[in-house]
């Protein structure tokens, strides 16, 4: 199931880097969804990226974290739910990760939106929830730290930089598309909070 999102998400993306019109159609545009009720655009604008590396970024943060995620999903649940849930968190984590941006924005016929990092957020927040003692490390910065310290200062610089809102990144669809990926598993599977827990001490 990752390496099918992945194929996917790649080929629409080099697709729209040489085609604006389908990038334009595929983008989340607020405006667009509230007045012309072009709905498709809350799932559609994860296929697509701002240029090369968010899309590299993207795709290699799902590859290092989707496989573990899909095998403890098929673990959880087994092989036919595991998958469909998976997939289900996927494509929800992207629609919902943006809600807040629409509530925003839908009056801003110039705010857009582009790529899959709320949906990639979800999954490492569902590793984190289902593997709490692992550890998670940077590119920018190599040194493996507990992967509920990690959550915690992505989920703080998120917000922080979310209300500043002075780049150009969208940090509240990473924050709302985290939460999403480790509250999805719990409405599943609640006692894997008592799981969290115990592993954190």
């Amino acid at each position: 199931m990752t390496i099918f999102i992945i194929v996917i998400t790649v080929i629409v993306s080099i697709m729209a880097f040489r085609n604006t019109e389908l990038f334009d159609r595929f983008k989340f545009n607020a405006h667009d969804v509230a007045q012309n009720k072009n709905i498709y655009r809350f799932f559609s604008y994860g296929l697509v990226h701002a240029n090369t590396l968010h899309l590299i970024i993207n795709m290699f943060v799902l590859y290092s974290f989707g496989r573990i995620v899909e095998q403890d999903f098929i673990a959880l649940f087994g092989t036919t739910k595991g998958l469909f849930y998976y997939g289900f968190m996927y494509v929800a984590a992207i629609a919902f990760s943006t809600l807040p941006a629409y509530g925003k924005h839908k009056q801003d016929l110039f705010y857009n939106a582009v790529g899959a990092s709320g949906a990639v957020a979800g999954v490492v927040f569902a590793s984190i929830l289902i593997r709490p003692t692992s550890k998670i490390a940077l590119l920018l910065l190599p040194i493996p730290i507990p992967s509920p310290v990690f959550g915690l200062l992505f989920l703080v610089f998120s917000a922080y930089m979310a209300k500043r809102g002075k780049d150009n990144i969208g940090h509240d669809a990473h924050f709302w598309g985290a939460l999403f990926g480790f509250v999805f598993p719990l409405l599943l599977k609640p006692e894997l909070f008592i799981h969290f827990l115990k592993n954190l001490f």
